[in-house]
Formats: C-alpha cells, structure tokens, sequence
C-alpha cells in the first residue's frame, strides 16, 4: 500500500532534519550575536510566505534576543508606494538605504531560491544584498535549493536540503521557521524567557 501524502511530507521532514548543516546554523548564531554586542540591527527580507516568517521572526529576535529587528514588508503603505512608483526590483535597497543600513547591522533572507537576477526571481532580494555588501553589512539567511545569489554572498547561510524537488517550497518555508525558532533559543542569544516556560516549576 502506497504511504498516504501526510506520512510522505513528515517523512521528507525528518529526512530534512537530519541533513542540516548545524555547524552552519552555529556560524548564524555566532554572526548574530556578534550583531547583538555591537548594538547593530537586523533586518528581515523575505516575499510571499517568507514575508509573513519576517514579521514573526521580528517579534521574536525583538522580544527574545533583544535585537533591534525590522522587515519593510510590516510597512504595507511603504511598500506598496514604493512598488508603484520606483518598481518591485528596488523595494528593499531602497527601503535600507532611508534605514541608513550600516557595517554594524545585519541583513537576514527568508527565501526558498535567495533571488537570481538571470531568471529574474527575487530581484528585489538581490539589488538589496548589493546594497547590503557595499556599505559592510553582515548577509544571512536560510534559504531551499542551492540557495541562489543569498547563498553566495552570506557570511553565514543555512540552506534547507531539497530531499523532494515537488515540495522544496513548503519545506523551505517551514524550516525557515524552525531555524529561527531554534536561534532564538539558543544559549549564545536567547536573553528572556518564554512564556510558558516561564510558568513551569523547576
């Protein structure tokens, strides 16, 4: 009997678990608390779902890390007037550039190909990593597939490992969520506790 797409699509998580690059998601860590020391920000680019993990993993690093966080898609207005009037491809440069984006602070994709200008997918994701490499911004981010143009410029990078090419793009998404979760829990960063944690007697 064929296994049913609920026990194929776990199964294809677990294999994923097993095939991150901890050492990898370490270098992140380390990146962003070096980010935290200096007093820099991070600033979460992401489209589509990614956009929407932005937002979430804002709150997080802001709430549980204690790092200045912002994603420009917060900021429907903006966005949406600046993708009207200058185009799509500039969105997120621009937005960095009026952030006074510096060498102190971090730029972190959320993306499942991290932009590729030759088949024009993400431009808007590339012409900010330009931007962000000029003025000496540290790169990060957690991508799926080979991870495109993120994944060549990154100090540090996490690529979510394609074990299925028909569901890289769920997979990716979600485990942008799981490596965040992870970093903002992870001794070298977490600054406050949790909720819920907090209520459990030890």
């Amino acid at each position: 009997m064929t296994a049913s797409y609920a026990r194929q699509h776990l199964e294809e998580a677990v294999s994923i678990i097993t095939k991150i690059d901890t050492d990898a998601v370490e270098r992140v860590a380390d990146m962003l608390a070096a980010v935290k020391r200096e007093g820099g920000r991070l600033f979460f680019l992401g489209v589509g779902g990614s956009a929407g993990n932005c937002s979430h993993a804002v709150n997080d690093f802001r709430k549980i890390v204690g790092i200045e966080s912002y994603a420009p898609t917060d900021n429907v207005s903006e966005l949406t007037a600046r993708t009207n009037d200058e185009g799509w491809a500039t969105i997120f440069v621009e937005w960095l550039k009026t952030s006074r984006l510096t060498s102190r602070d971090c730029v972190f994709v959320f993306s499942v190909g991290g932009g590729n200008l030759e088949k024009n997918i993400s431009p808007n994701l590339v012409e900010a990593l330009k931007h962000a490499k000029q003025v000496g911004a540290k790169v990060t981010g957690i991508v799926g597939r080979d991870g495109g143009y993120t994944a060549k410029v990154a100090d540090a990078c996490v690529i979510v490992p394609t074990v299925n090419p028909e569901t890289v793009t769920p997979h990716s998404e979600a485990f942008q969520a799981v490596v965040w979760h992870l970093l903002v829990s992870h001794p070298k960063l977490k600054a406050s506790q949790t909720k819920w944690e907090s209520t459990i007697k030890r």
